[in-house]
């Protein structure tokens, strides 16, 4: 249970009423983002409160009408869940830089510069997305703050998300290996083992070509062949 001067508060508005708890900020967080944590360790008191600062408790019959329940830990998982967290400067910053990273990375991996039609590094990305003062929400998931992103940042950096479907062909010593290291990154839409070789039709995003080709290569000694059968953006 987290002391009450290292505890901060969180807090949701529901029927016209606030509801706070005082929780430990980083276990709070953690269970917010993945459902992780004891709910009794997270608080600093078993208690739902109308005004934390000043000590003022909802009443059991307040918490039945509004959540259906008066069982404290049940209704602190919700305002944790669904509500709002206090966070400190430091937690603020730290997990929005970790967002931002994450953001980042899916956007490297799908997207290419149109001219080069190579991908941008992670680096190049968040420099990009500080130049063009992006604000990102380090709760939400990274995969649903992309197209906002994206159409932010192609204002200072040339950037599409493309797709492309791709035929391989490997020799057949290498086709167990290869396999599973193609399904290990997409689907396989098609595929055909014959005598010498197994052959898979992809779809991929544009940007992970070099990380696939690199792969397949490295195993097969540079014996895999590769053929782009259609591009198209997102």
């Amino acid at each position: 249970m987290v002391s009450v001067e290292d505890a901060v508060i969180a807090r949701i508005s529901r029927s016209g009423m606030n509801f706070e708890i005082m929780v430990d900020p980083d276990k709070a967080l953690e269970f917010k983002r993945k459902s992780e944590g004891n709910i009794e360790d997270i608080l600093a008191f078993p208690e739902i409160f109308k005004d934390s600062k000043k000590g003022e408790k909802h009443s059991p019959e307040d918490l039945q009408k509004v959540f259906g329940t008066t069982d404290v830990f049940e209704v602190a998982k919700k305002i944790i869940k669904e509500g709002e967290i206090q966070l400190t400067t430091e937690q603020r910053n730290r997990f929005m830089e970790e967002k931002r990273k994450e953001i980042a990375s899916i956007i490297s991996r799908q997207g290419i510069d149109p001219k080069t039609k190579l991908p941008h590094p992670s680096s190049r990305i968040m420099n990009a997305m500080r130049e063009a003062h992006v604000l990102v929400d380090p709760f939400k998931p990274a995969k649903e703050q992309v197209k906002n992103v994206l159409e932010k940042i192609q204002e200072v950096l040339p950037i599409s998300l493309e797709r492309i479907e791709v035929a391989i062909r490997v020799p057949i010593e290498y086709a167990g290996k290869a396999n599973s290291i193609v399904r290990e990154i997409t689907e396989v839409k098609k595929e055909e083992w014959t005598s010498d070789a197994w052959i898979a039709v992809i779809e991929i995003p544009a940007g992970m070509q070099s990380d696939i080709y690199d792969r397949l290569n490295k195993l097969t000694g540079g014996r895999v062949e590769v053929k782009i059968l259609k591009e198209h953006k997102l």
